[in-house]
Order: structure tokens, then sequence, then C-alpha cells
């Protein structure tokens, strides 16, 4: 008798029923979850590590869902890849429901019950299962209740995205969840489509609320019309009031169902956490997807709940047969660049138009597992050690943006890429991570920033003035503080091609052609000229100040956007300079490649120093075979005392090290991906 027979004649006796036929995995009817005492302890999402989301976005295409999804197909994942939860589909942006739902709107055809199999198999193996489910995207209810659609400037109703102000939420999202949580028992759901898929409502009520919170009969149509920013701060706190109205409702009747908004929280929407949300997530992007880990990772740092990224285990650039999955290495690299900073990783991969999964892909979901769990122990939860921090202002970027939570992030991605590639250890935050914590640092760096709040202005100032250091990158941020650095620029706005020279070099930057007047205390750092010949005429690159007990520093053209089109050692160089006599101590040095990111972080009482090889042409060919190692690496760790050892992981090879001068001193011979040198006490 099979397991989940025996399991089912035992609660039937126990009902006075008598059953006498086995159920098949296609059973339509649904039974309330197995007793719970009668299965293994599942991990919550704030506890896990690794994991696997499957979605396939169900369309009017989809006639035999559950077709070919069995419990040998779900068991077999499970035994490859032992996840800690699976996150699989069960309604896509089209918003029809890829299983057999009673309160939404499914898709055409079901054989049997599918998400009954995933349940039953993933209860009995105690792996978690969370939905795929899309949030405010709903195409479908739009088309069948056209009064739940945002309405956009023009008058017509958004065909994607619903109302903030309508009854979806309360009609269909939360009675929806409900049906999951209870009739299914599902561990939780990872909401997608929701605060990037929102757009600024146009409808009667969203209107009619305006005017009334604002007192004002205009309403904004475009940028620059009068109260273009209030308009868009009121829909960004309508999307808040929605995500906490919905999260409260299903968590007072399943209290126990664990919910996460997709990019929520995240530097797609970064501010506070501000809703009851269970973790932090998104997909990163499939393309240049290390430098986009890259810096959603650092964000997430300090958002102060659970957190993880996923990646995409293929590229949406075409290839002779559509999709191109990713290998091995790639998906590797990626899940280490999240792992380094201490944070859970889960890889998405796609469902057939049936629902099933393909199963030839399950080899590179094992491999990529394997990789992962071996640096669990010396990864996960691990907090990093302030160094330097990249400010991702929220007062600037909302200001920014001529939409709710979109992103440009190049301006800040090439500084953050440029210091990465210089060794420093960076985390990217916000002005809430830094009113309170600012002199933990030891640089923080405004990239490129027009805009401050006043207050914040001078926690930053407060911060210099007691011995912090602060670089300004950009004519503009400069502007910022030039009454307290007495420097006088004129009114130009428009940015010109310039070319910085470093160490006898030229490499093109672009920047304002300002006067600059950094007056007798400032100390320069570099040249700028006006044409692409070291004999030109120059001004300084960057200009030095001490400010109380610490140092600010400016440069006189932008940074990022540069750099993310053409990287350049010269403009790479300069940089790094600037940081170091800005930043001349910090906790840990390397030494012996620039394809190295390195992560210092505290484990209980050790000590980790991750380095991550990231070695390739990113943003241009997102697929490789093979990785080409790094090393030999030079570590310098500052510490008073010496360890009592340093461990290679994985692997656990003791390195030799020698103590001298308050540093302690180490070779890593190759770095292949991901290694981590742990120090213990």
């Amino acid at each position: 008798m099979t397991r989940p027979f025996l399991f089912l004649c035992v609660a039937l006796l126990q009902t006075g029923q008598l059953v006498c036929a086995e159920a098949s995995d296609s059973a339509t009817a649904r039974n309330a979850p197995p007793t719970e005492t009668r299965q293994p302890k599942r991990l919550l999402r704030s506890e896990s590590f690794f994991g696997l989301h499957f979605d396939f976005h169900a369309g009017r295409d989809c006639t035999e869902i559950g077709k070919n999804t069995t419990r040998q197909m779900v068991q077999n994942l499970v035994d490859r890849v032992r996840p800690d939860y699976l996150q699989i589909d069960c309604k896509g942006h089209p918003g029809l429901s890829s299983y057999p739902t009673r309160v939404g709107n499914r898709a055409p055809g079901f054989v049997g019950d599918p998400l009954k199999v995933w349940r039953d198999v993933t209860a009995e193996n105690g792996v978690a299962l969370y939905m795929h489910y899309s949030g405010v995207w709903d195409s479908e209810a739009i088309r069948l209740h056209p009064e739940w659609g945002a309405v956009n400037a023009d008058g017509k109703t958004n065909p994607n995205a619903t109302s903030f102000f309508s009854e979806y939420a309360d009609k269909l999202l939360i009675p929806q969840l409900r049906e999951l949580a209870g009739d299914y028992g599902v561990d939780g759901a990872w909401v997608d489509g929701e605060c990037w898929a929102s757009v600024p409502d146009y409808g009667e009520k969203a209107i009619a609320a305006f005017k009334a919170q604002t007192g004002t009969t205009d309403v904004p149509r475009k940028p620059g019309d009068a109260h273009w920013y209030d308009f868009l701060q009121f829909n960004r706190e309508a999307f808040r009031l929605y995500l906490r109205h919905y999260i409260a409702e299903v968590k007072r009747t399943n209290p126990e169902m664990q919910l996460c908004s997709n990019w929520a929280f995240t530097d797609h929407m970064p501010e506070p956490v501000s809703a009851p949300v269970d973790w932090l997530s998104g997909d990163y992007s499939p393309e240049d997807s290390v430098n986009s880990a890259r810096f959603s990772a650092r964000y997430l740092v300090r958002q102060g709940k659970p957190w993880d990224l996923m990646a995409w285990s293929f590229t949406r650039q075409a290839g002779p047969g559509g999709r191109r999955l990713k290998s091995a290495p790639q998906l590797q690299r990626e899940a280490a660049v999240v792992l380094s900073l201490g944070g859970g990783f889960q890889a998405y991969f796609k469902q057939k138009r049936d629902g099933s999964i393909y199963n030839e892909e399950v080899p590179l979901m094992a491999d990529l597992a394997a990789f992962c769990r071996a640096r669990q122990a010396v990864c996960h939860r691990a907090v990093p050690i302030p160094q330097v921090a990249l400010l991702y202002s929220t007062a600037a970027h909302y200001r920014a943006m001529n939409g709710l939570f979109p992103r440009d992030l190049t301006r800040m991605r090439g500084a953050l890429q440029a210091l990465l590639e210089s060794q420093y250890v960076v985390e990217v935050v916000g002005e809430h991570h830094l009113n309170n914590r600012a002199k933990e640092y030891g640089l923080v760096v405004l990239p490129e920033t027009d805009y401050i709040e006043p207050e914040f202005k001078e926690t930053l100032l407060k911060y210099a003035r007691g011995g912090g250091s602060l670089m300004l990158i950009g004519p503009r941020a400069a502007a910022l503080f030039a009454p307290e650095l007495g420097i006088k620029l004129d009114s130009a706005q428009s940015t010109t091609s310039l070319w910085l020279e470093w160490n006898g070099k030229l490499t093109p930057v672009k920047g304002l052609p300002l006067e600059i007047n950094a007056g007798e205390t400032a100390k320069s750092l570099g040249k700028i000229h006006a044409a692409n010949d070291l004999a030109a005429p120059h001004k300084p690159a960057a200009s030095v100040w001490k400010f109380g007990e610490g140092t600010i520093a400016a440069t006189w053209f932008d940074f990022g956007r540069g750099y993310v089109e053409a990287k350049s050692d010269v403009a790479r160089g300069f940089l790094a300079e600037l940081a170091k006599q800005l930043f001349p101590a910090p906790i840990v040095e390397v030494e012996g490649s620039h394809d190295v990111d390195v992560v210092v972080s505290r484990l209980g009482n050790r000590i980790t120093v991750n380095l991550v090889n990231t070695a390739g042409p990113h943003a241009e060919q997102p697929i490789f075979d093979t990785i080409p190692s790094v090393g030999p690496l030079q570590v310098k760790v500052r510490q008073d005392k010496p360890p009592k050892r340093i461990v290679l992981e994985p692997g656990g090879e003791q390195l030799r090290f020698d103590h001298r001068n308050g540093f302690v001193h180490f070779t890593v011979p190759r770095l292949e991906i991901h290694s981590i040198a742990v120090l213990e006490p």
C-alpha cells in the first residue's frame, strides 16, 4: 500500500467512512491538506536558503494543464535538488489561473488538479510550496471587469494594471489567496507584477481622492505639469495602502500564509519597509545578470527583512531555438553574488504550457543546488561589515522618475562597479539606512545626486565634521554643498564631452563646462581637458577639502553612465585613488585581479572574506561554458590579533598566514567562481 493511500484510509476511518479505492493523482476533489503532525516540518521562508521558481503564465492556449504533472515528476525534482521550497505558477499576468480555482478565472482546460499533486508531494517531503501569483497585473480581471482597471492619462482603461481604488483586491485577489491557503494549504505566495506593474490612476475615484487630499483642482497629465510629483507620490502611497490591506486581510483569516510582493522595498521601490511582508525578493535581469544582482543584493542587505533574489535560468536574447538556457557556471556565479552578501537564492525555470517541468533541466538545477549548499554554512545570514556606502537616495529617485516605481540605476551602477572592481567593500544604502548609522561607514558616496532633503544634508555634514569622508560625484552633487565648501559654480546645465587625464592617459567623460572656483584650501586630483589632447588646457578633475575632523571631495565630471557604457581603466583608477585618499584604512585589501568582488562579513564570532570571480563580458554575453579563473590573490585583513586559523571554503583547506603590523596576510592561490576565507578567532 502506498503512503498517500495509507494516509487517506486512516483519515477516512477516523471519520467513520470506509473507502477501499486508492485516490489517483488526477482526482478533482479537493481534500484538506494532510494532518500537519504526519508531515515533516517545513522551513519558514525566513529560515529558507535555496529554492526553485517555476511559472508559465497560463493563457487561452492551455487546455490540458496537469496532463503530465505526476507525483513521479515532482518527487524526482525533490529527490535530485532537495530545495527548501518550490515556487510554482498559479496565476500569471494574463490573469488565467493554472489550477482549478473556484473563486478566480480558470485557464481553459485541466486534467485533474495539478496543484494538489505539487502540494501532496512537497508536504510529504518537508518542502515548502509557494505560489507565483500575479497581483496588480491581471489582464483577464480587467477584461471581465473594466471598472477594476486603472485609467491612463488619455482616459482609456489600462488593459493590464488594476486600480488600487477598485474592488479587485477584495473581490478576487484576497479570496483567491485565501483559497490557496485554505483549500490547498500552500505555505505562501510570491506576488508578482506588483510595484513595477503599477501605473498612475486617472479613474474617477482616484482623481476625487487626489483632489480631496491635496485641495487642488488641477490634475497633472504629464511630466512638467504642476503637481506632477505630488500626483505620483499620491499613487505610490495608494500602492502601499493596497499592499497593507490585502496582506492584513489574508493573514486575518489565514495567519500562516507567508506573503511577499515582488520587488517591494527593494531597489525598485527604495524606501523603508512599511507593509507586513514576510520577506523581500526580486527577479533580477536575465541579461547583464551579474551587475544586476550586484546592485540589488547590496540594497537588500540593510532592509531589516529576510531576503532572497531570483536568477533567470535562461536569457531572453534570441537564439536559433528561441530562449537559451544558461550554463551551470553562469548560474553559479550569479548565485555567488547573492550568497556572498548573506541572502537566500532561487532560480527561475519555465514550466511547459501544460504546467509540467522540463525534466532535462533537473541536472542543471541539481548542480546549482549543490554549489549553493556547499556555501550555506558560511554565507547564509552573514552580516556585511560596513565599509563604503553608496547613496541611493529615496527623495532624489522619486523626483527623477516619471512613473511610480521604475528604475534608472545607471549613474549609481557605474560608480558601484568601478569601486567593486577596485576591490572596495560597498553597500547600496538609502537615507533611512544612514540617518542613525552613517558613522559606521568609512566613506559615503553620492553618485551624481542632484537633490537632497535639508535634514539629510545635515546628517551628512555632521558625519563629515565628526571624521567621516564624503565623496560627491559630479558637479550637480557638489553644488548641493556649495555654501559649506565655499565654492562657486556657474549656471551651465547641459553636459558636454570632456577628457579625464589619469596616470598620463586620457578617457572620455561627460561633464558640465564649469568655471571651478574651489578655493585655496582645496587639494586637486587629476585633470579634466576640453579636448582629447594631453597638451590642451585643463582644470582639476576633483577637489578635496578638509571639513571639520573629516573630508569632503567632489569630482567635476559625471562618472556612472560613461563607465557603464564603456569601462575604462583610466576612470576606474582615478576613482579608486580618490576613494583611497578619503578612506585609507579599509578592513580588507585584495590585490591580484580587478575581476574580484570582495565582501567582508561577520558570522557569529568569525570574520568571512567572500571573493567572487566576476571575469567576463556580462552585458554582452550572459552565457559561459567556463569562467576564466583568477589569482593568486594577496589578501590583507586588518586585525589586532591573529586568528586561530584561516579556512578556505568550500573544501576546508587551511591557508598559511602571518600577522604583522596589525594585518593578517594570506594568499588565495586560485579563484574559480566563489571562495570564502573564514578567519576563526
